[in-house]
């Protein structure tokens, strides 16, 4: 009997390994992809061509090169990247293309909408040429997911798109430019949309409270009439709602009272000026709460402080005042990011042990009225981005900062407060990702601290530090307004990573180094000194300029200047350092404030320096060119006709030098210049006539004997006689070509006589890196993008 059992239970296992094998093979060989669908797909991948510039994800690459005709090894569609075909059918069901390199115009012909089983079809990060949205979309009646963000999309929304009801829509930065359709309502068991940055505007109709099955909505980064989001009040089933720019002010913060299952609110960045509401505590699922940029006024709610959800909190750049104790935001503790920068109220700092606090990511307390260094960053080993700018604390850097969070932090800002020194010796921080370090406006002594090898950009202007230049740092060097002494050190010329060297305001001296030729990634210059004693000599260093590649301007439209690829979270994104540029330039005793200026080169000062030499011909190549400045050096030779190539010229001064010969009639085309300064030369002949040289007085031509005519009283021909018609100048002889970069700036004078001055006010107020784009910088972003599910 036994027997017989172990005999039957043997042959149905048998039965039941059969049966699976055989339902293997044939859904396997159902699951081959049709013929038809395999040749829309392969012409819909020779429809376009492969551009690295079509994505910006870090990890982009191109899915379709993997495609591969019927026959050959990999010729099954159902294995290719990016495709998903049903089990039973072979049909096609799912593409997925994000971020696949893809460029090129696509329209309702493509055979993509040959495709007609597509469930889920992403196109995001791709460059699709201002292409309109395609119609043919709503011939894909089983779409249930549709992604077109970030792929250069422009037009309205189709109305065939809109009559699909159950998808799921992502139009994140598509150019859709109108009002919100009407037709929008018809997509009733919508349950995501994101309308992010397509620059719709108007007023919202009001049927739009029919998307009741919504659980995800974002309009942020449109402006709306804030009077027609009331029916958001209606949308029940919200878990994520984001408003970040939209222009939203008043009664719309309490259409939003009783969304009591949102885990996710983004209100930043808009016009709301009232308290913030106590009733936000009753939204106790929250996890991230975004007020930042608003003017929110008064104390901080207690309700807030019972959301023990809470994961982000941003309260930055608000008006709320009042004192805290920081541990009371401490007892949040499911905390990662924190921002309390730019407000006004106090926060208090006491001794806390025994007590377990949030580990933080991103932590902000700009501003904060904080005396001391708080001691729970003692604990804190995840922190990516630490921000203590503008505090009262005094004192000397503890030993334990140079080894916060050493694997995880790329931000660390303490600049703006009363730091005298460094309580231990200085050695190289442990940190192995940082990108930026800024010590600037304090009060610094001793030698400049050398940074990690990892470091990108570097502060420590405004200090009293001295001492050599150290050879560790070789990225970045904005050491301005120390005291600093000596030529400038060896330690730069070896620096062929250096983006831009700020030397000013120190007391080096000495020629500029031969080998700084060999930072061609160099970006700006500055090297305006103190006092004449500490000038600069030699001839104008022309083949420098001509290596120095990242001052060549190619394309404007694609320049990036001093930017860090940092990753916060996981998610990488370019973060951008926003410099603001202004010029002060002094004219004739008059001090003139230019609060903005182009990326590229408008203005270049080498005045009161000890230069020789020719004028090189090649600046024409300069065609931004704002403001010239070469006073007050022991310059030669004729000044070059080819500067009245320089249309956009408003200032040149070339007084206090030894030039000679005539000057170039060319000027006269000069037509926007405003100031011109020739005087203390040794120039002759008739002074050009005509347009912008009838403004200028005796002052700008004095001090040159052998220059007649006017505005001067010494005539040049006796009187009666007429002067020759004038040739145009000779020829310049073949000077270096130095200047064929585009320079933002150039600073090499020194702070007395006729001065310009260039300030760099640097903006950085570092945030979370969503919220650091929006409120100061451009954001080029790098978004993972997964499989569609």
């Amino acid at each position: 009997m036994g027997q017989l059992l172990q005999h039957f239970l043997l042959k149905c296992l048998l039965f039941l390994i059969l049966s699976h094998f055989l339902t293997q093979c044939v859904s396997s060989m159902l699951r081959f992809c049709l013929d038809s669908e395999r040749s829309a797909l392969l012409r819909l991948k020779d429809s376009f061509i492969l551009n690295q510039s079509a994505s910006d994800d870090t990890l982009a690459y191109p899915k379709v090169s993997s495609w591969k005709l019927e026959g050959q090894v990999g010729g099954d569609c159902c294995s290719w990247d990016g495709v998903e075909c049903d089990n039973n059918t072979g049909h096609v069901i799912g593409l997925d293309l994000s971020s696949s390199f893809l460029y090129g115009s696509i329209n309702s012909n493509n055979s993509l909408f040959q495709l007609h089983h597509l469930r889920r079809l992403n196109l995001s990060d791709n460059n699709f040429n201002r292409s309109e949205i395609p119609s043919a979309i709503g011939n894909l009646t089983r779409l249930s997911r549709l992604d077109l963000s970030w792929s250069g999309f422009t037009g309205q929304i189709p109305y065939e798109v809109l009559q699909l009801s159950n998808l799921h829509l992502d139009l994140h930065k598509v150019n859709v430019s109108s009002t919100i359709p009407q037709s929008l309502a018809n997509l009733s068991a919508l349950t995501y949309l994101s309308l992010v940055a397509c620059e719709l505007h108007g007023k919202f109709p009001t049927s739009l409270a029919n998307l009741t099955q919504l659980t995800y909505l974002s309009l942020a980064g449109n402006e709306f009439s804030p009077d027609t989001l009331s029916w958001l009040a209606k949308l029940t089933k919200l878990t994520a709602l984001n408003l970040d720019s939209t222009n939203s002010y008043g009664d719309i913060l309490y259409s939003l009272k009783n969304l009591t299952k949102l885990t996710y609110l983004d209100l930043s960045l808009n016009q709301f000026f009232e308290r913030i509401p106590s009733w936000f505590g009753n939204l106790t699922g929250l996890s991230i709460l975004e007020l930042g940029g608003n003017e929110f006024w008064g104390s901080v709610p207690q309700s807030i402080f019972t959301l023990k959800n809470l994961v982000e909190l941003d309260l930055y750049g608000n008006h709320l005042s009042g004192t805290y104790k920081l541990e009371t935001f401490l007892n949040l503790k499911k905390l990662k990011v924190l921002q309390l920068s730019s407000n006004h109220f106090s926060l208090l700092t006491t001794t806390v042990i025994n007590v377990t606090f949030p580990n933080f990511t991103l932590l902000t307390l700009a501003s904060c009225n904080l005396s001391k260094f708080p001691d729970f960053l003692l604990s804190q080993d995840e922190v990516e981005l630490l921000d203590l700018r503008d505090n009262k604390i005094h004192g000397f850097i503890p030993k334990w900062i140079w080894g916060l969070s050493a694997q995880t932090l790329h931000v660390l800002d303490l600049s703006e407060n009363f730091l005298r020194g460094f309580d231990q010796p200085i050695v190289v921080p442990q940190w192995i990702n940082l990108r930026l370090l800024d010590l600037r406006s304090n009060m610094l002594q001793g030698p400049l601290p050398i940074p990690p090898a990892s470091i990108y950009q570097y502060f420590v202007s405004n200090n009293l530090l001295k001492g050599e230049i150290s050879s560790g740092i070789c990225n970045l060097l904005k050491l301005q307004n120390n005291n600093f002494s000596g030529p400038i050190p060896r330690a730069c010329e070896k620096g062929n990573t250096l983006r831009m060297i700020d030397l000013s305001q120190n007391q080096l001296n000495g020629r500029i180094p031969r080998s700084l030729v060999n930072c061609n990634l160099l970006e700006l210059l500055n090297l305006c000194w103190k006092l004449a004693i500490h000038a600069l000599t030699g001839c104008l260093p022309s083949r420098h300029f001509q290596i120095w590649k990242a001052m060549k301007v190619v394309d404007l439209g694609k320049l990036r200047y001093f930017e860090v690829d940092v990753s916060f979270g996981g998610r990488e994104t370019y973060w951008p350092i926003d410099f603001s540029y202004s010029m002060t330039m002094t004219k004739a005793g008059v001090e003139l404030k230019y609060e903005k200026i182009q990326d590229f080169l408008v203005a270049i000062d080498l005045s009161s320096n000890k230069f020789d030499g020719c004028i090189p011909k090649d600046i024409q190549i300069l065609q931004a060119l704002q403001f010239l400045n070469l006073s007050n050096n022991f310059l030669s030779g004729p000044i070059p006709p080819s500067l009245g190539n320089l249309s956009n010229l408003q200032t040149l001064d070339l007084s206090q030098n030894k030039l000679s010969g005539e000057i170039p009639q060319e000027l006269v085309q000069l037509t926007f210049l405003e100031f011109f300064n020739v005087s203390h030369n040794q120039l002759i002949g008739p002074i050009p006539q005509g347009k912008q040289f009838g403004t200028f007085g005796n002052s700008s031509f004095e001090g040159n004997l052998g220059l007649c005519g006017n505005p001067l009283s010494k005539k040049c021909y006796p009187e009666g006689l007429s002067p020759q018609p004038s040739s145009l100048s000779k020829k310049d002889d073949g000077e270096d070509s130095w200047l064929q970069f585009g320079w933002k700036a150039i600073m090499l004078g020194y702070g007395s006589g006729l001065v310009n001055r260039l300030i760099l006010g640097y903006l950085f107020n570092p945030m979370k890196h969503k919220l650091f784009v929006k409120y100061f910088g451009r954001k080029i972003q790098s978004r993972r993008r997964g499989r569609m599910n």
